[in-house]
Formats: structure tokens, sequence, C-alpha cells
């Protein structure tokens, strides 16, 4: 009994394991020839090998957990194992509902056939004169099937064979005779072959639907790589733009370091030679008071006097009371090199600046769209171009009709095209304008009446006014202090970090972003020549073609 234990537990687990569990997460079918990934998963040995076709590096369609390179994929046993036992244990499970032959008595004997003209299930003994009698010959056989009284009708005891499409049900020939004449009718083989089509046909969707997830997902990861890439990409500038800054103020600091041991050995030099011609005369004095004291003690009188006057000559030496060494101080001197470490910094952060700009610039204008101006849209007094490349206002408006989607009384246009995700960017040419305002709205903006430009109300832009002032039209409007006067301006848009940023397109130089905002809906390009105030402002706004 202890030793039956073990196997009447692995049977329980066995049984706990539903068809689910054998299935391939790839092809969503019973796993043939299963193998097992480094991180634990397990597949489908043709599945995994063709999904890594497609990844490069191989990776987990379940985790994603990357492997640099293809394992030697083995089939899992016990995968394997689990599948036979879990089959056999299903066919132990169903045994006793096995189709048995209705005419043997006693032993139960599986059936071969089912015979749907006699209603009853017959082993091969017992199936021997549906071969043999004519009358018998013409029965139609299939394989065994259980429950044949699902198969009757309720009413007439006879086999369900129609389907009425009027009714939508099933039905035996009695019961067309009685309550379905007229009705549509078509046999159960042809229905059924009809649902086999659809069923071929939903797979085949279905296939199409784990092709495209497939094909997602390798995409997802792609993008997953390219922004890894960029990441590392934007790190490592960001590591060499700082490295420069830090050299100056390192440069700056070495050079002010220099100057002040510089100073100090100066002194030094200084004190030294002081020092130098103070020892000569003290030994010049030495030997002085040396020969005096001689001569002091001398008893020749004659001797005295003789030598004298070669004393009475004074040393030439130096009157040392108004020199002195002055120590170094340094008023100011840390001062003057941040001063100057501050302007090499300006310097190095304009430059810095101009050429991140102009890198900005570039990738911005990468995700360059073609734009239109809608029609649908426009102001009954803005002239659109053939090509709807170009706007401008004119005094003569044109009888249009007043649709929702127009703008009146503002003298605006939408582009026609429309994004609600991703990122795009478009070019105006802004030049010969005293007034205007570009941008981007939001496709639920209020057309009609006064119109107020701000996010809250669904639109980003820039304005230009007659006094050539320039504003970001937020909510307060913000002035904008620029110093080059842009001919050109591009638009660009994330729609996934919520930022819309404007550029001057001559100087590559950065303007503006709003940051910050949520895009529920689609954004659409936007135009406000505004009013060419007698032919002042009758320059048209003009959309630049892609020069990417």
């Amino acid at each position: 009994k202890r030793e039956d234990r073990p196997t009447a537990e692995a049977g329980r687990v066995i049984l706990i394991l539903s068809k689910e569990h054998l299935l391939c997460p790839i092809c969503l079918d019973v796993f043939n020839q299963p193998v097992s990934t480094p991180c634990g998963h397990n597949f489908c040995r043709d599945c995994i090998q063709r999904y890594w076709q497609s990844t490069n590096p191989p990776q987990c369609p379940m985790c994603k957990h990357k492997l640099y390179k293809r394992p030697d994929l083995k089939v899992n046993t016990f995968i394997s194992e689990l599948y036979k036992d879990k089959l056999r244990s299903m066919d132990m499970s169903g045994h006793k509902g096995e189709v048995a032959c209705d005419v043997c008595i006693g032993k139960r004997v599986k059936a071969f056939k089912t015979c749907l003209e006699c209603l009853a299930s017959f082993c091969q003994t017992h199936l021997e004169p549906h071969h043999v009698l004519g009358t018998l010959k013409k029965h139609t056989l299939i394989n065994p099937i259980m429950n044949m009284r699902d198969r009757l009708c309720k009413k007439h005891e006879s086999l369900l064979n129609l389907f009425c499409h009027t009714d939508q049900m099933y039905v035996c020939q009695v019961c067309v005779e009685d309550d379905h004449k007229a009705h549509r009718m078509a046999p159960i083989k042809h229905e059924s072959q009809d649902r086999r089509d659809q069923i071929r046909s939903m797979n085949m969707e279905v296939q199409e639907d784990i092709h495209s997830r497939l094909e997602k997902t390798c995409e997802i990861g792609q993008a997953v790589e390219f922004s890894k890439r960029n990441t590392e990409k934007e790190v490592e500038e960001s590591f060499l733009v700082f490295n420069k800054l830090l050299q100056v103020v390192k440069t700056v600091q070495a050079d002010v370091a220099e100057a002040i041991l510089a100073k100090q050995r100066c002194v030094e030099s200084r004190a030294s030679e002081m020092t130098l011609d103070l020892e000569q005369e003290i030994n010049q004095l030495t030997n002085r008071s040396t020969d005096l004291e001689l001569l002091s003690q001398t008893n020749d009188d004659l001797y005295l006097l003789q030598s004298f006057p070669a004393f009475s000559t004074k040393l030439p030496i130096k009157d040392w009371s108004g020199i002195w060494v002055e120590s170094a101080v340094y008023v100011g001197t840390v001062r003057r090199a941040l001063r100057r470490a501050e302007s090499q910094l300006e310097e190095t952060i304009k430059a810095e600046v101009k050429r991140l700009c102009k890198v900005e610039f570039e990738r911005v204008k990468a995700y360059a769209v073609d734009v239109t101006l809608d029609p649908d849209t426009a102001h009954p007094k803005l002239v659109l171009s053939e090509n709807r490349k170009q706007v401008y206002h004119s005094d003569v408006a044109v009888n249009l009709p007043d649709n929702p989607a127009r703008f009146y009384p503002c003298v605006s246009v939408l582009g026609k095209e429309g994004f609600c995700f991703g990122r795009f960017s478009y070019e105006v040419q802004v030049k010969g304008k005293t007034e205007r305002d570009i941008g981007v709205g939001l496709e639920s903006v209020n057309r009609k009446g006064g119109n107020l430009l701000n996010p809250e109300r669904g639109y980003w832009t820039l304005g230009m006014r007659e006094d050539e002032s320039y504003w970001a039209l937020s909510s307060p409007p913000v002035r904008l202090p620029l110093v080059e006067k842009p001919q050109a301006v591009l638009v660009y848009v994330d729609m996934e970090v919520g930022q819309v940023s404007f550029y001057n397109s001559d100087s590559h130089s950065h303007i503006y972003t709003y940051t910050g905002y949520t895009f529920s809906e689609r954004l659409f390009p936007y135009f406000n020549p505004r009013r060419n105030h007698s032919g002042v402002n009758s320059a048209p706004l003009l959309i630049l073609p892609l020069n990417i």
C-alpha cells in the first residue's frame, strides 16, 4: 500500500492538469516536441525556432528574457511523458463512456461503427450484415458516437438529419412534413460543411491574429532596443558636454593656482636676493669691526695714526631702513578667476547649446509629415492654393456652406491630416507676415464664435503680432524675447510625452515648448494668417515641402 501512494498521488497531479496546461503559448495547440527555454517556459520546438527567426537577439515570447545566443534545445522528456500520462488518464477516465456494441450481451465490446438508420452501434462482428445484405448496405455508417438519444427528434423518435434555416433548429424528416413545410431546409451534412468552412475561416483569422501579435511583440522589442541605444547615446552625449564644462573650470582653477604660486615665487626670489646682499654687507661690516678692534689694541701709536685714515672711509653699504619685502596679498584673485571662468563657461555653453540645438532640430525634422490644408474648415475669407499648401486672408468672402467644421468668425483653417499617437512635425514659411498664429489644435475645438487660443481650449500655438512681438499663447500668454526673427517655423509634437515645440528653421534654434499635457483625441495642424490689414499682412502662410 505504501508503494501505491506515490503512483496515486502522481495520478491526482496529472488529473488536476487541464488541457490548457499542455498547450503551446505560440500555436495554442497541444505540444509537439516540447522544449524548455533557459527561463523555464515551454514551447513546441518548431514554434520557438520560427519565432526566433524574427527576433535578434533571441528572447522568450512570454517573459522577454534575452538570450545572447540560441540555446541547443532538447525535448523536455518530463513534459512529453506528462502529456502521454494525461492522455492515458483521459482515456482511462473516459473508458466507461466508450461507445459499446448494442448487440453484444455480457462482455462490453467496443463498437466499430454507428448506423444512422438503425440508430445503433455495432462491433466488427455484428457490423458484418451491413456489408453483406443489400438493404443494409445503403445505410449510413459513421464513427461510433455516444448518446444516440440526443440525435433523435424528441417528438417523432426519428433521426435529426435536417437543419431548418427558417426556425434555426434541427429537425427530422417527419418534422418537415408536419410543422416545417415550405421552410428553407438543408441536410445536416451540408450545414456541417458550411460550419467547417466557417471554422477554417475563423481559425485562419485566429492564426493571423497570433501572427500579427507575434509581429507586434517583435516590434515592441525592437522599439525597446532602439530606445535603449538612444538612451545610451544621450547619456554619453551628456557626459561629453558636462565634461567640457568641467574642463573649463579645471583649466581656470589650474591657471589661478599657478598665478598664486608664481606670485609667491616672486616674493621668495626678491627675499633671497635681499638676504644675499645683507649677508655680504654683514661680512664686510664684521671684517671692519675685527680690524678696528685690532687697531684699537695696538701699543704702536705711530702705526695707529698712520693706519687710521684707511678706516675713516665708510663702507659702501645700503641704507636698508626704507627697503622691505612685501608679502603676497591676494585681493580679488579668486573673484577675477570666477569671472574669467564664468565668461569661458558662457562661451562654451553657448557653443554647446547651439550645437545641440542643431542636433535636436535635425532629430525633430526626421518626423516630418506631409500636411495639406482642409478646405472644409477654412474661414470663407481665407484663400487656399490649388495644392492646399498656402493660405492668406482676402477681403472678399467666398459663398461656402456653413458646416460645423468651418471656422467663423475666426480666420483659421486646420490641416487635413489628424494624428492620434506618436510624433510628427511640419514646417511653415512665415516670411513677410506681420501677424500670424500657427501650432496644433484638438479635433473637438470650438469652430464658431470668438476663438481664444490656449491649451485649456485645445490649442497649442505660437503667435506674432504687428508690433513684432512673439508670444506663446498659453494661459496667460508668455512673451518671447526672440533675438532672431524666424522666417520659417518648425512645429514638433510628441503625443506620447505630451509636448509641443517650436523651432526657428533658419538658425535651428529652439523657441518654446509646451510640456506636461495629455492628448486624449486627434491633433490637427492649425493655421491662422490673421487679417491682411489692407495688404500689410497679405503674405501667405506656406507649408514647406518635406526635406528630411
